[in-house]
């Protein structure tokens, strides 16, 4: 780019002294415009998600502490009357779901307004329907991205590992419910990363957090 000085001479005509641009205004001025060019931070919702016994938990407890961002336990936020359906081995319907779904969102939500860059939230979201729901987030607001981390594994597995819990609600009749009621999400849903819960619980918490730290350093 040419000077001021370099102009003049091109042009024939020295701009008059009065008519000066002060240097600090115009480094302020393109501070400004950098500054305004710079794309905004986006904020994460990562979903831990997959039907009972896969984990969510534990992986999500390990994702939150690892990047310092805050950690929502979905199952807390179930209504009594859902708990009392499931420990009595009844499955939950979608109006049951409906408005846990829509409280699990504006709770994520309020963390990130809170000025969180992110937030772990555990919650099956079985179907894609369940999924899109939370979907609404990012929908509503363009600087949050939705992550759904899907863990999965054959039903024989997770039915194992829901028999050893103790002190859970969650029965294991309702394994067979959950993979009865379960749409695994389809290569058109391309914010879910899969994690197979098959392995040790070392490799899939290093997995999962992999998984994720890997889209951070792409939207960085």
């Amino acid at each position: 780019m040419l000077s001021y000085e370099e102009r003049s001479g091109v042009y024939g005509t020295a701009m008059p002294a009065s008519h000066a641009v002060p240097a600090v205004e115009t480094m302020s001025s393109h501070k400004q415009i950098s500054e305004a060019l710079q794309p905004d931070l986006h904020r994460h919702i990562w979903i831990i998600t997959g039907p009972a016994g896969c984990g969510k938990s534990t992986v999500a407890q390990y994702i939150s502490e690892n990047l310092s961002i805050p950690y929502i336990e979905g199952d807390e936020y179930h209504p009594p009357a859902n708990i009392k359906k499931m420990a009595s081995g009844i499955p939950l319907t979608d109006a049951d779901r409906w408005d846990w779904l829509v409280l699990l969102r504006q709770k994520a939500v309020e963390q990130l307004n809170s000025g969180s860059s992110g937030v772990v939230l555990t919650c099956s979201a079985l179907k894609r329907k369940y999924r899109d729901v939370i979907r609404i987030a990012s929908y509503n607001d363009h600087d949050v991205l939705v992550h759904f981390v899907y863990l999965h594994a054959d039903e024989e597995v997770l039915l194992q590992r829901v028999r050893a819990r103790t002190g859970h609600y969650m029965k294991d009749s309702m394994v067979h419910s959950q993979f009865m009621n379960l749409e695994v999400p389809s290569d058109e849903e391309r914010d879910v990363l899969g994690v197979n819960v098959s392995m040790s619980l070392t490799e899939v918490e290093n997995i999962a957090l992999g998984k994720v730290r890997a889209v951070l350093a792409d939207d960085a």
